[in-house]
């Protein structure tokens, strides 16, 4: 009996002496995972108030961007449609033309354009608010008095102006200002086109081809989403367009738009180079912005007598019409001369839908002789001409969807794809940075010709 009391009591004494051993172990996990979920609990908490905090920045810009350009939208829709019951207010050109000068020259905004907003979102550099009211009231009356040029560039300058402001009115950093402006940017194009995902991609693609900057993607579809909501409760229709004949893949089909978008490349350098070089002469042979002006606003009433009003403001319905599958062969080449002279003499506005209208018009010409449907050529010489000329295959692939819905995709991927590796290193907006080459993968650091 006492043995057996004596090898229970060293039982007990063992068990006790090996849970004290094991206490330290214990205790040490505890505090371990203790750590590990208040640092992942903080970890998640940030990334909580970061997506929170751009929400509500979002949702600001694009309520107030939504809200802007939908009145610039409507400004813009009843202007051009009082030109097209009062003809002769193309007469006004020089008028209008001198006003505008003035404006930018008492506001200080002389220079500022859509470059300026890339070029601010590049080195962090002030969007003065000003530049929205300038940049609307201009693009009024450009397209007044009939004025080629479209309303996309406003919408650019005005959003960026917004966005930056914003960014600045709530202490973000400078960083975190770029990415609001890139908002605005997103918020007022998505109200006057009613594509949202086209304008959230498009604002992040355009400033460095190469270079896409996923971190904003939330924030500028969000509120590029918040001015598209704006945007139907000023009951704006967003742009479609039907494709009146389908056109079925097949590899025959394939070499077909191959050869289109090849072609619709080269109409993109094309526009490129005459916007670029007839604003550079006209600056160095007519210095003085009032003459200079003047002189383009005689240049484009004498082209409007010859040739007619189809070329004057956006041409939206000339768009129309080829989409019906009818375009005059030259009408292209006529929109390209009247956008040039008209943005490079001082008048302001956009150059996105004119490069629609070119594309169409071309695309509906040309695509009949390579016996694709006029009205899918005219599809694909919007997305190609575009794509071009903005250096934006990922946005112009969306914005075909967007406009004429995904049946034919494959066939737009393929024409975005050969028209931005065959346009070369060309682009309307020549602030844009081009980081990585076309041909090969590797870093060239330039900008667009």
């Amino acid at each position: 009996m006492l043995r057996q009391n004596l090898y229970c009591e060293f039982i007990k004494n063992e068990s006790i002496g090996m849970m004290r051993k094991k206490e330290p172990f214990v205790q040490s996990f505890i505090t371990w995972f203790t750590t590990l979920c208040k640092r992942k609990s903080r970890s998640a908490s940030n990334y909580g108030r970061v997506f929170a905090k751009w929400a509500v920045i979002a949702v600001i810009t694009g309520v107030i961007g939504g809200t802007v350009g939908s009145l610039f939208h409507l400004s813009v829709n009843l202007v051009t449609h009082f030109r097209e019951i009062q003809p002769w207010l193309v007469y006004l050109m020089p008028l209008a033309g001198l006003l505008i000068v003035w404006i930018y020259h008492v506001t200080s905004m002389e220079g500022k354009g859509t470059n300026d907003i890339i070029h601010s979102i590049h080195f962090g550099e002030k969007v003065p608010i000003m530049l929205t009211p300038v940049i609307f009231i201009a693009t009024i009356l450009t397209h007044i008095v009939g004025g080629s040029a479209g309303r996309e560039g406003a919408a650019l300058q005005i959003g960026g102006s917004i966005g930056w402001n914003v960014g600045r009115l709530l202490r973000q950093d400078e960083k975190d200002i770029r990415v609001a402006t890139m908002c605005g940017m997103s918020a007022v194009f998505a109200a006057l086109f009613g594509t949202p995902l086209t304008a959230a991609v498009f604002a992040m693609e355009v400033l460095t081809v190469g270079v896409f900057y996923y971190m904003a993607f939330i924030p500028c579809f969000i509120a590029a989403l918040a001015a598209y909501g704006v945007s139907i409760l000023f009951q704006l229709q967003p742009t479609r367009f039907a494709v009146l004949q389908s056109f079925d893949l097949s590899p025959v089909g394939v070499v077909q738009v191959i050869a289109l978008s090849i072609l619709c490349a080269l109409v993109s350098i094309v526009f490129c180079v005459s916007m670029h070089k007839t604003e550079h002469l006209l600056q160095r042979k007519l210095s003085n912005p009032y003459f200079r002006i003047l002189a383009g606003s005689f240049v484009l009433m004498l082209l409007t007598a010859l040739f007619g009003t189809d070329y004057n403001g956006a041409g939206e319905t000339m768009i129309e019409t080829a989409m019906g599958g009818t375009a005059e062969p030259w009408a292209w080449v006529l929109k390209i001369v009247f956008t040039a002279i008209t943005i490079g003499c001082g008048f302001r506005g956009g150059e996105i839908i004119p490069s629609f209208f070119i594309g169409a018009t071309f695309g509906c010409f040309m695509g009949g002789l390579l016996s694709i449907p006029p009205s899918f050529g005219t599809a694909l010489g919007i997305v190609s001409v575009f794509c071009g000329a903005v250096n934006c295959p990922i946005a112009a692939i969306i914005l075909s969807v967007e406009l004429f819905g995904a049946r034919e995709l494959s066939y737009f991927a393929i024409a975005a794809g050969v028209s931005y590796m065959l346009s070369g290193y060309y682009g309307i907006y020549q602030s844009q940075e081009i980081r990585y080459s076309k041909l090969k993968p590797e870093k060239i650091e330039t900008y667009a010709k």
